[in-house]
């Protein structure tokens, strides 16, 4: 098997859109959680704890868990890929907002500002590189926990691996694990290059 395989290029797409849905909910989930986190004392452990255990827990118990309740399919890998790639958005937009120059904050209150207007023109900007790096740390791991798919009918690289594996096809492996690393590598790079943008374009007058 060989990168122009037909059915090659078909599971990377298949594995190319299971981490894209997945991040793109995750996103979605996550910032508001960690800006709750943020804006609420009380709900800030209990969302921290909640996301740290999801991240502890195995990806396949994990999907084994999900696949119980929704059945084998897509819906069931995308799912299992948002909860376990919270930890990192969460956390990093706690920590970002937390983290704005608190001079920033006043300035800003001082100024007329109302606390959501100024999270969302002040605050979220300069934690962007920030909850970014975040994005950037789930995106790259679940392109290698989406091979798990292939356990609960979700296909992806991750069916030609174990594939492989039950026939002894040492090429199918390797082409399929080069094709995850490329991807890592690529993912990690392009969005490494627009982190270090956000950071020159929001860096806080305090750095």
């Amino acid at each position: 098997m060989t990168f122009l395989d037909p059915q090659f290029t078909g599971r990377l797409l298949e594995h190319l859109f299971i981490v894209f849905a997945a991040m793109t909910f995750t996103v979605i989930a996550g910032t508001p959680l960690g800006v709750c986190a943020y804006f609420y004392k009380p709900t800030r452990k209990p969302i921290l704890i909640i996301v740290e255990i999801l991240q502890t827990t195995p990806a396949m118990a994990l999907l084994g868990i999900i696949m119980v309740f929704m059945g084998a399919g897509r819906p069931t890998v995308i799912i299992g890929l948002l909860l376990y790639s919270l930890l990192p958005i969460v956390q990093n937009t706690y920590v970002g907002l937390s983290e704005v120059d608190p001079a920033i904050k006043e300035a800003a209150t001082g100024m007329g500002m109302t606390r959501m207007y100024r999270l969302v023109h002040v605050e979220l900007p300069i934690a962007s590189p920030l909850i970014f790096a975040g994005i950037r740390i789930a995106t790259v791991t679940a392109v290698g926990t989406a091979t798990f798919a292939a356990f609960v009918g979700g296909g992806g690289l991750g069916a030609l691996i174990f594939r492989g594996v039950r026939t002894s096809n040492m090429q199918v492996i390797l082409t399929s694990t080069v094709a995850l690393m490329l991807m890592a590598v690529v993912f990690d790079f392009a969005m490494s290059t627009i982190e270090k943008s956000l950071q020159k374009r929001y860096s806080s007058p305090k750095n």
